[in-house]
């Protein structure tokens, strides 16, 4: 079975319409036991998961006590990242344990990234701007 998500159109001063693959992925909060939903960009070039501080709160994750914290280097320079070592997330029906990073900021889109996540699909960006995982 397939999920598919179409993509978002937005407009950048630079480039005019541009289309960006999205998914609806759910993440857990035992603590809660609550589902949170983001829409977050697939980047096909993100290691992990990484998702903005104030997903952690909502999370109710402890970045100091519950997480490993090292600094990470991209295209910005580098950045604190707390390490959330599994998380269980929700795409569709499917639901996998994967290792979630927070960024120690909130301006950033929520990324699924490749590790135990992306990977684990067969994945489909398509001409038509849509975007399709299947197992």
């Amino acid at each position: 079975m397939a999920v598919t998500f179409p993509f978002d159109k937005s407009v950048s001063p630079i480039l005019g319409e541009i289309h960006r693959p999205v998914a609806r992925v759910f993440f857990f909060s035992p603590t809660k036991h609550h589902w949170y939903g983001a829409w977050v960009l697939v980047d096909t070039g993100a290691d992990y998961t990484l998702l903005p501080k104030y997903f952690a709160k909502r999370l109710d994750v402890n970045l100091e006590k519950d997480c490993n914290i090292f600094r990470t280097a991209g295209i910005g320079g580098t950045e604190k990242v707390y390490l959330l070592r599994s998380i269980k997330v929700r795409l569709g029906q499917w639901e996998r344990k994967i290792p979630v990073g927070f960024l120690d900021r909130d301006d950033i889109p929520p990324l699924m990234g490749r590790r135990l996540f992306f990977e684990t699909f067969e994945v489909l960006f398509s001409s038509k701007h849509v975007l399709t995982f299947s197992t």
